[in-house]
C-alpha cells in the first residue's frame, strides 16, 4: 500500500479557519493536495485489484468439483433418484390388468406388446415382456419394461419415437440379462428421443444412430460369458445423421467394453455428426471409443465437457479413458473433458 507523503499529511491536518484562507490555494497547497489525491487513488486501485484477484481465485476454486460419481444427482447428473418411472406413479400390469390400447396390443404368443398405430401413447404401464415399436410419432412415458432375451424396447423403421421417464431392465444380471435394452434394430430410425430413463441388466443398454439421448442413467450391466458389454453403441452413425449424447450418467463396472462406443461397426463406413457432451462416464476397457476403431474416416465428432469417473478403474476404463478418437478428423473436437477425482483435463490420447 502506498504511504501518504508527510507534506500531504501536514496539509490535511493543519487546516486554517475559513476567514484566514486565501482566495486561491497557494502553489504549495495545490501540490500537497495533488499528492494526497494521488496517494488515495493508488490505495483505491490496489484495493480493487486485490479484491478482484481474490474473487477470481475463490471463483476458480469453487468451480473445481470432484467425486461427482459418489452422488450424481447432487451435481445435476442422472442417477436412480431422478430417472425412470417417477416414485408413486400408478402402473397397470400388462396383460393382467390391460392388454390393449389405442395403437397397441399385447401379443400373447410372442409375449410382447406391439405398437402399430402412428401417434400411439403408452403411459403408466408395467410390461413384463418385450415392447416392439413399428410405428412413428410414438410416445412411451412412465412405463416399466422388465424382460430377458434379445430386446427390451426395439424400434423398427420408425421416426420421431420418444421414450422418457421409463425403467428398462433385464430380469437379473446373469442369464436373465437383456441383449439390447433399447435398440434401433435396422439402424434407420430417425428423430429418436431417449430421455430420463433408468436402464440396467443389459449387454448393450442403447443402440441407436440418430436423434438424442439425454439425462439417462445407464448402469449395472449384466453379463454372460462371451458378452461384449456396451453402455451406448452408435450403430452406423454417418455424416448427415446427427446424434447427440448429452448429460447422461453411463457407468459400466465391467472390464470390457465401454460406456460409449461411436464405432460405425463396419470397415469403410464414415462416421460423423456426433456430439458427446456433459456426460459422466466410466468403465469398460476404455470409457469412450471415439469412432476410429476400424480406421473409418471420422468427422464432426464433438467430445466436450465430460467427466471420466474412476470408481471402477483408476484410468476410468481398465486401460484408459478414451481410444480411437481422431483429433485430426475434419471438425472433430476434444475439449473440457476432466477426471472426476481431480477436475484436471483428460487428454484425447
Amino acid at each position: 500500500m502506498a504511504t501518504i507523503p508527510a507534506t500531504a499529511a501536514s496539509v490535511s491536518t493543519g487546516r486554517k479557519s475559513p476567514s484566514s484562507r486565501p482566495a486561491f490555494p497557494s502553489s504549495k497547497g495545490r501540490k500537497a493536495r495533488a499528492l494526497v489525491a494521488a496517494a488515495l487513488s493508488v490505495v483505491a486501485v490496489t484495493a480493487t485489484v486485490t479484491a478482484t484477484i481474490s474473487a477470481t481465485s475463490s471463483s476458480a476454486q469453487a468451480a473445481v468439483v470432484t467425486n461427482v460419481v459418489a452422488s450424481p444427482a447432487k451435481y445435476g447428473y442422472p442417477d436412480a433418484t431422478n430417472t425412470g418411472v417417477p416414485a408413486g406413479t400408478a402402473l397397470k400390469s400388462v396383460p393382467a390388468q390391460v392388454s390393449k390400447g389405442t395403437g397397441w396390443s399385447y401379443n400373447a404368443s410372442a409375449h410382447k406388446v406391439v405398437v402399430t398405430g402412428k401417434g400411439a401413447v403408452l403411459s403408466g404401464l408395467n410390461i413384463t415382456g418385450n415392447l416392439e415399436i413399428g410405428a412413428s410419432n410414438v410416445t412411451v412415458k412412465n412405463v416399466k419394461v422388465t424382460t430377458s432375451g434379445n430386446y427390451g424396447i426395439d424400434l423398427r423403421h420408425t421416426s420421431n419415437v420418444t421414450i422418457q421417464n421409463s425403467t428398462i431392465s433385464g430380469l437379473n444380471a446373469t442369464t436373465g440379462r437383456l441383449n439390447y435394452a433399447v435398440d434401433d434394430v435396422y439402424g434407420d430410425s430417425t428423430g429418436m428421443v431417449l430421455t430420463g430413463n433408468n436402464i440396467s441388466n443389459f449387454r448393450t443398454a442403447v443402440q441407436m444412430s440418430n436423434g438424442s439421448a439425454t439425462r439417462n442413467y445407464i448402469h449395472n450391466p449384466g453379463f454372460i460369458a462371451g458378452d461384449h458389454t456396451n453402455g451406448f453403441y452408435a450403430n452406423g452413425g454417418t455424416p448427415g445423421n446427427a446424434l447427440t449424447i448429452q448429460g447422461n450418467t453411463i457407468l459400466n463396472g465391467l472390464d470390457q467394453t465401454d460406456a460409449i462406443n461411436l464405432d460405425a461397426g463396419s470397415p469403410g463406413i464414415p462416421t460423423g455428426n456426433m456430439t458427446v457432451k456433459g456426460n459422466l462416464l466410466g468403465g469398460g476397457s476404455y470409457a469412450l471409443y471415439g469412432g476410429n476403431v476400424l480406421g473409418n474416416a471420422t468427422s464432426h465428432i464433438v467430445v466436450q465437457g465430460n467427466r471420466f469417473a474412476q470408481n471402477s478403474y483408476p484410468k476410468s476404463g481398465q486401460h484408459g479413458p478414451v481410444a480411437y478418437f481422431d483429433s485430426a478428423g475434419h471438425g472433430n473436437t476434444w475439449s473440457g473433458n476432466v477426471w472426476d477425482s481431480t477436475g484436471k483435463a483428460v487428454p484425447a490420447a
